[in-house]
This record gives C-alpha cells, sequence and structure tokens, in this order.
C-alpha cells in the first residue's frame, strides 16, 4: 500500500490541477487554431472578456507560475513553499472570493441566457475560474501546514 504525507497530498493535488488547466489552454488554442470538431465550439471556451491575443499569454503565464509553485512546494523549498501566515490567509481570502465572484457570474449568466444552461456557452471559462480558485486555496493550505511545521 502506497501512503503519502501532506506534502506529497498538496503537490498531487496542485498538479493535477495544472494538467486540467494544461488541457484546457491546449484544447482552446486546438479549436482556435486547428478547428478541432469533436472539442466544443471556440465560443464555449471563450468569455470574451479579454481579446485571445492578450488571454492566451496571460494563460501560459499562470501556467508558469503554477509550476513554480509546485516544485517549489514538492521540494518543500524555494520562494513559494513558505511564503508566511499573512500570505496564506490572503490568497486563501482571495481564493473564497474569487470561487464566489464566479458562481454569481454563472448564475447571472445562465439566469440572463437560459439557452446556455449547464453546458452551453460560458461554462468552460466558469469551471476553470473555480479551479483555479481551487488551487489557490490548496495552496493557502499548504502555506499553513508550512508555516505550523516550521514552527515546531
Amino acid at each position: 500500500m502506497i501512503t503519502f504525507n501532506s506534502t506529497q497530498k498538496f503537490s498531487i493535488a496542485l498538479w493535477t490541477i495544472t494538467v486540467l488547466f494544461l488541457c484546457r489552454v491546449l484544447g482552446q488554442l486546438g479549436v482556435y487554431f486547428l478547428e478541432i470538431d469533436w472539442l466544443p465550439p471556440f465560443s464555449h471556451w471563450y468569455s470574451g472578456l479579454m481579446a485571445y491575443q492578450y488571454l492566451f499569454p496571460a494563460q501560459c503565464l499562470i501556467l508558469l507560475l503554477m509550476v513554480k509553485i509546485n516544485r517549489d512546494v514538492l521540494r518543500e523549498k524555494g520562494f513559494f513553499s513558505d511564503l508566511g501566515i499573512k500570505t496564506a490567509m490572503i490568497i486563501r481570502w482571495f481564493s473564497f472570493l474569487y470561487a464566489s465572484s464566479m458562481l454569481l457570474r454563472y448564475a447571472l449568466t445562465m439566469y440572463s441566457y437560459p439557452e446556455r444552461r449547464w453546458l452551453g456557452e460560458g461554462t468552460i471559462p466558469v469551471t476553470f475560474h473555480i479551479l483555479l480558485a481551487l488551487y489557490l486555496y490548496l495552496y493557502s493550505r499548504y502555506l499553513n501546514k508550512a508555516q505550523n511545521t516550521s514552527a515546531l
């Protein structure tokens, strides 16, 4: 039986979310440039709030940051491995605000555009914003754990 310590569990969760976000970025890129027909149309991947020419580089920067955080968490050393309890609290509250705002956005969009409900336009971006909020929440929990461990 394989057992994992808490750092390894956080690392697995953070890497899983990172890979899912990478798949989302690659899926959107594939639909945009290659017109892959077995994936949802581009309008489902893209909310239109930011021009795609800026969105894609922003997503790449987010992925790079996630990889750096994940490496530091996995190794338990590096800039992002121990940012302190105050930073952890700020990240946690931001993750709640972020997820809540995305849920509100989804509710308002689905109310305003009933034809988009459940799996229509706007669902993919909101789902992945919530996933990114979960990433931030889990990272803040890791930082709390790291801070509590280093205090011993």
